[in-house]
């Protein structure tokens, strides 16, 4: 998928916090952020993880959450299954738990909806990474964040219930992993 150069301007405020730290040979905390942490915020970080992972990103661990806890919207765990994940929900509740394995010898990333502010998440030294322009403009202020990096993608809600959405969907995950993809390709370490 190709990247534009204003997009990766964009993207270049994560890469360098993620360098920052690296370079300090710091815990790299990222805390992707969405109104109802449902769809976009979860992409977020489990490509954001997977793309550590694949580049060999030390110390880096994914979170996300909302200004509002829903749950993870079905359609996002039926996405990743599609492109090779393995997913067990845990909890069958309103809000469902899910363990998300990207490798077999990987720590499973947990998945379920939460504010960000949940005590799941970091309480200090992380970036909050505002996933939609909804969450960015309603919370003015994030407590704990060292950073506050806006990196917006469109809904793929907007194809819910439509013939397209599997389609929006697996369009927006591919959107996201390439995009995490170059984000922490271009993250050298210490040596």
């Amino acid at each position: 998928m190709h990247i534009s150069d204003e997009r990766k301007e964009v993207l270049n405020s994560l890469a360098n916090y993620v360098q920052e730290k690296v370079s300090a040979n710091s815990e790299v905390n990222l805390n992707f952020i969405c109104t109802h942490n449902s769809r976009r915020s979860h992409f977020s970080q489990i490509w954001a993880q997977v793309a550590a992972s694949y580049y060999q990103v030390p110390q880096v661990v994914c979170y996300s959450g909302g200004t509002a806890a829903t749950a993870m919207f079905p359609m996002v765990a039926e996405t990743l299954i599609e492109m090779g994940f393995k997913i067990e929900k845990l909890t069958e509740t309103d809000n469902p738990v899910y363990m998300i394995k990207y490798a077999d010898n990987a720590l499973p990333i947990v998945g379920f909806s939460k504010t960000y502010d949940h005590p799941f998440n970091p309480v200090s030294g992380f970036a909050a990474i505002m996933t939609c322009s909804e969450a960015d403009d309603g919370c003015p202020f994030i407590a704990g964040a060292e950073q506050r990096i806006p990196i917006t993608f469109e809904d793929p809600k907007l194809s819910d219930g439509t013939p397209e959405q599997q389609q929006i969907y697996r369009e927006r995950s591919f959107q996201i992993a390439a995009e995490m993809f170059y984000v922490f390709s271009t993250i050298k370490k210490r040596s």
